[in-house]
């Protein structure tokens, strides 16, 4: 009987801690050993010249949402993770979302039948908030994170999505009580709200004025409000999608005051600008999402704050709408503004690559720094890490081996995904992987999808043991601990 199903050899593996020359060994798809010279493996790969990596772990994901029409989202679960898949991740963690006045419990619900048809990695949900009444808040939201859904989402902004101040500190304190984790989106709606109605009135529409409508003021100011409120509330939160120096600053600030803060950044902030919005008729369009593409000093700044740990974890932000035919971007017509054209970028697949080429060949980071922002701590605070975001014995076996020479023009054909277009058309990245294995079985071989739909697995986490409160009030009453149970 052979000692492993599979046995990956001749490797360079690449931890957030270490690199090392070792083989891998695969048994009941979890890695079983890691040393030189291992014993036979019903399946052998041979990775001389490769890079074996942790399979990525994408945190904030937009996959078969719904929306109102006319337009909607490209990608199925079925095609959403065979483009993760490509790009060397394997997990993916989405949003289910309460609608407006509804049921969180049977938003979740839906989103988990979806994922279960169609996933071909693992994956995970956040829950997006947008009506935290008490009963959502007492009732339904306790037996949610006790099935193993224990992060939330919030809006600050949007109108379909977005609560108010107070109903985020309810949120926080109702997460800090149950053990949960508050994302959110932090930008200045009333501020967003007063420029858009100068810029239409202005008859400034274009797919550019949208960055005009959302300047960084936006952005720094609610981050500096929701470091506020998770400080005063001594409760943790992450604040999603950095987009530039200002932003990251107040993030800065905030961990140096002890305040339990992690910082995300994604694909689109680290390569593109205020300027792929400019471009003839509705092309901007494929680079609009929010916050809005900054400068190449906000991109400078994110890597120094990547490198210096204020930003832990880079994501996709995936959110694809096609631009072409009647659920595209055109359909909303030639000359459409800015403020009815859907928000987001597709970018599953071409994360990690880009990540590494602008990263480590750059010399920007180092390569166990690329795998704690692409996977390693991604699975320590959404509690994943007793199961994925390395390489090390008792794991699942969620491997991608890389060729890191190879050298790529990243296409839309490329990417393998429902979109019909990529925001980065044209970007040479070197280093590219060729394999990604979940649980050890092959979902990706020579960049041809192996994996089938449904294959992926629900990953349910155990609550938050929060740190020790740091005293923030002055006597015995603690106005955080009166929230109702």
């Amino acid at each position: 009987m052979d000692a492993f199903d599979l046995v990956i050899r001749n490797g360079t593996v690449a931890t957030a801690a270490d690199v090392f020359a070792a083989d891998v060994g695969i048994r009941d798809g979890r890695i079983a050993a890691l040393a030189k010279g291992l014993p036979q493996g019903a399946r052998e790969i041979d990775a001389g010249g490769k890079l074996v990596l942790p399979g990525g772990i994408d945190s904030h994901t937009h996959i078969e949402e719904p929306r109102g029409g006319p337009t909607v989202n490209a990608d199925t679960f079925a095609t959403g993770t065979a483009s993760a898949a490509v790009g060397g991740t394997t997990t993916v963690i989405g949003f289910a979302r309460q609608p407006k006045g509804g049921s969180i419990a049977e938003g979740v619900a839906e989103h988990m039948e979806r994922a279960r048809r169609g996933a071909r990695i693992d994956y995970a949900f956040h829950m997006i908030l947008t009506d935290p009444r008490p009963e959502i808040l007492e009732r339904e939201l306790p037996a949610l994170v006790a099935a193993g859904h224990r992060t939330f989402k919030i809006f600050l902004t949007y109108d379909g999505t977005r609560i108010s101040d107070a109903e985020a500190l309810q949120v926080l304190a109702t997460a800090r009580r149950l053990g949960a984790l508050t994302c959110i989106h932090a930008e200045n709606h009333e501020l967003i709200a007063f420029y858009t109605e100068a810029l239409l009135a202005a008859g400034l529409t274009r797919p550019i004025h949208h960055a005009w409508a959302k300047p960084m003021i936006v952005e720094r100011e609610c981050v500096h409000r929701v470091c506020a409120m998770a400080e005063a509330l001594d409760v943790p939160i992450q604040v999603f999608h950095v987009s530039g120096a200002e932003a990251a600053d107040e993030i800065a600030r905030a961990q140096a005051r002890g305040v339990k803060v992690w910082g995300e950044t994604c694909t689109q902030y680290l390569v593109l600008t205020a300027d792929d919005l400019d471009k003839p008729g509705l092309e901007g369009a494929k680079a609009l999402c929010s916050p809005a593409p900054r400068t190449r000093a906000d991109q400078a700044a994110l890597w120094e704050a990547i490198r210096l740990g204020t930003i832990q974890n880079v994501t996709s932000d995936h959110a694809p709408t096609r631009f072409s035919g009647p659920d595209g971007k055109t359909a909303l017509g030639a000359d459409a503004p800015f403020t009815v054209l859907p928000n987001g970028v597709p970018g599953l697949a071409v994360r990690m690559p880009i990540l590494f080429s602008e990263g480590v060949v750059q010399g920007r980071i180092t390569l166990p720094k690329f795998v704690e922002i692409t996977a390693t701590h991604a699975a320590r605070l959404f509690g994943l890490d007793d199961r994925k975001g390395s390489i090390a014995v008792g794991l699942d076996a969620d491997i991608a081996i890389w060729d890191p020479a190879k050298r790529v023009t990243i296409t839309d054909a490329l990417v393998q995904d429902a979109n019909d277009h990529t925001p980065y058309e044209g970007l040479d990245v070197t280093g590219w992987p060729e394999t990604t294995l979940v649980r050890g079985v092959p979902v990706v071989e020579g960049g041809r999808v192996v994996g089938a739909p449904g294959t992926g697995q629900w990953l349910p986490r155990g609550p938050y043991d929060l740190i020790k409160p740091r005293g923030v009030f002055p006597g015995p009453f603690n106005p955080v601990d009166r929230v109702p149970a």
